[in-house]
């Protein structure tokens, strides 16, 4: 390749990832802790063609100052960040990872339903605090939930869906409903699975695991109304994006006792507020969005943006945004 495309790394990635990049492109790094700030980045785009980041936000503002910007590339399987409109109106490619995360997120998923029913969390600050004496609780006070062939209720049957399915059928003999935008049979065949309306997954359900994309379809899809159809015993995990639930309305209904309790992995506003009534709650699990956040998969998932930067500048394989996907000749 006699040209090689001049990309902005807009922050530090696995060596390996910056080597392979090397080889194919003419690369600026950011070599500060955390991203580049938006008012440098906006400084210095104007001469890049290629950019490789995660959760800046591509939009009218940073695409009129980068006139030779061809593709960006996302460390990430969401893309809401892209604003695909612009992206459209500037011929910009964007690409994204999906399929790496899938095993991990799943992991976390079984996680959070498991600290969430056994109290985990609650139960290691109880020891921690030195509560746990003789005499001084009974112990039925310390009693949690079965997962084991409880009913588990997944909205979403997508990549994740189906290796959380995987995880709850094969290693904790769990009934399986799911809603989904289409069927899917093969699930039904492989899992034992069943298709029912949203309504009747959310009654029949001892878990409902909420793993939509974030689309304007689904913002705020699950709402009070939702949370007063599950079962008083259920518990909601959430490993999404915050926006795709009403936040205040899960708040009152693990306070009033709507629910039993909930794991979260996503929150309406990120970095969660130190003074959010979630926080509060013991009946909540919480963790800092960590889906994809292990060693190896954040590390596989910077090597597949890199490749799909390298392979959308120079006519290769690459994993194209699906509203996107046009604009590769």
């Amino acid at each position: 390749m006699s040209h090689k495309p001049k990309i902005l790394i807009t922050r530090k990635i696995p060596a390996e990832c910056l080597s392979y990049l090397k080889e194919h492109c003419e690369c600026t790094l950011w070599e500060e802790e955390g991203s580049i700030p938006r008012n440098q980045l906006l400084e210095q785009i104007k001469d890049y063609e290629g950019l490789l980041l995660s959760g800046t936000s591509i939009d009218a503002e940073l695409l009129d100052r980068a006139p030779r910007l061809k593709a960006v590339s996302s460390i990430s399987v969401g893309y809401n960040h892209f604003d695909i409109d612009e992206m459209k109106a500037r011929g910009v490619i964007g690409t994204h990872t999906p399929y790496v995360l899938d095993d991990t997120v799943a992991d976390l998923v079984l996680a959070l339903m498991l600290s969430s029913s056994r109290r985990i969390a609650e139960l290691d600050a109880f020891v921690k605090k030195g509560n746990w004496r003789r005499g001084a609780v009974r112990e039925e006070h310390l009693f949690g939930m079965d997962v084991h062939h409880a009913t588990l209720g997944i909205i979403g049957m997508g990549r994740i869906g189906e290796a959380i399915a995987k995880r709850a059928v094969r290693g904790f003999d769990m009934n399986l409903l799911y809603y989904n935008r289409s069927r899917k049979p093969d699930v039904e065949e492989r899992f034992g699975a069943e298709y029912r309306s949203l309504e009747d997954l959310l009654t029949e359900s001892d878990f409902v695991v909420l793993m939509t994309p974030l689309t304007p379809e689904t913002v705020r899809f699950i709402r009070k109304e939702h949370f007063e159809m599950m079962k008083p015993s259920a518990f909601f995990i959430n490993a999404s994006r915050g926006q795709t639930v009403d936040e205040q309305a899960l708040i009152e209904a693990l306070r009033n006792g709507t629910i039993r309790g909930a794991g979260l992995d996503v929150f309406d506003k990120e970095p969660i507020s130190p003074d959010n009534p979630l926080l509060q709650l013991d009946n909540v699990v919480t963790v800092p969005h960590i889906g994809s956040a292990t060693v190896k998969t954040r590390n596989d998932m910077a090597m597949v943006a890199s490749q799909n930067l390298v392979g959308a500048l120079t006519g290769g394989k690459a994993y194209v945004v699906p509203e996107l996907q046009y604009l590769v000749k």
